[in-house]
């Protein structure tokens, strides 16, 4: 190090925001090599590769269609059931897999964490960016499910980047809070695990968040993944669109973001010290 460069506090110390935003696009190409990283790595030597990422959520989807669709009655809001249930899996695959991804991308990323500085948040971007290529996939998977049933997408189509938007925010937001937690706690694991069984639970997948009527819908809806699921129905299949309680469901989102930016934020001087 020369001289005058001085050196790099690692990380420096930040007063005034979560993150810094100049930092992060200075370090633009780090976030797109670890991300093209991880996503060769998934389908290095694949015997199938991104046929798996059709399979998963296609076989989940038959199945809950015979159980659920067929022999529990199960409405879809005017939806066929099995296109309800292909596109719900597919989001829901995307969610579950990257925010374990984003769980896991410091301790993952260990030997970079501790040898060399970085913008800490570079690692929980780049890891919510692989799983759209799978999902991009499955999407075209939907599609010829759609025109085999006869399902023609309306204007709502044009509001679909706004869920994927909010469906990579809610990935990051409780990705950053496991994140932090499975850097300074070895059995971080548990409550995440926890969480994605209750959040599954509490989702409009074997069911529509109609279902859910009076006292209960506005406490239904703090999972972000209701106003997520329910706006990719709306914009793909011309299901209900999200109500009034969606903006809970949206706000609890950002919420979940703002706190795990500051916790990320936060606890990130620690991490070369503890992973």
């Amino acid at each position: 190090m020369s001289a005058d460069t001085g050196w790099v506090e690692n990380p420096p110390r930040r007063t005034k925001r979560f993150f810094d935003v100049h930092e992060l696009v200075n370090y633009r190409e780090l976030i797109g090599f670890l991300a093209m990283r991880d996503l060769t790595v998934r389908y290095k030597q694949a015997a199938y590769g991104l046929i798996w990422a059709i399979a998963q959520p296609m076989a989940t989807a038959m199945v809950i269609t015979v159980l659920f669709g067929r022999f529990a009655g199960f409405p879809s809001d005017g939806i066929p059931y099995f296109a309800y249930a292909f596109l719900g899996f597919t989001v829901w695959t995307y969610f579950t897999s990257s925010l374990s991804a984003v769980t896991q991308s410091l301790v993952s990323n260990a030997g970079l964490v501790t040898k060399i500085y970085f913008p800490r948040l570079v690692a929980p971007l780049a890891a919510v960016l692989p799983g759209l290529v799978d999902m991009a996939v499955a999407f075209g998977a939907v599609a010829v499910v759609m025109v085999v049933l006869g399902i023609t997408p309306g204007p709502a189509l044009f509001t679909l980047p706004l869920w994927i938007a909010a469906l990579c925010l809610a990935v990051l937001g409780l990705g950053l809070i496991f994140a932090t937690l499975s850097v300074l706690y070895r059995d971080a694991l548990y409550p995440y695990g926890l969480l994605v069984q209750l959040l599954f639970v509490g989702s409009p997948l074997l069911y529509p968040s109609s279902l859910i009527k009076g006292g209960w819908s506005y406490p239904y809806h703090l999972n972000p993944m209701v106003a997520v699921l329910d706006g990719f129905h709306w914009s793909v299949l011309g299901g209900r669109p999200p109500g009034l309680p969606a903006i809970v469901s949206l706000l609890s989102g950002l919420l979940f973001l703002a706190a795990g930016l500051r916790y990320f934020t936060a606890t990130e001087r620690r991490f070369a010290d503890v992973i």
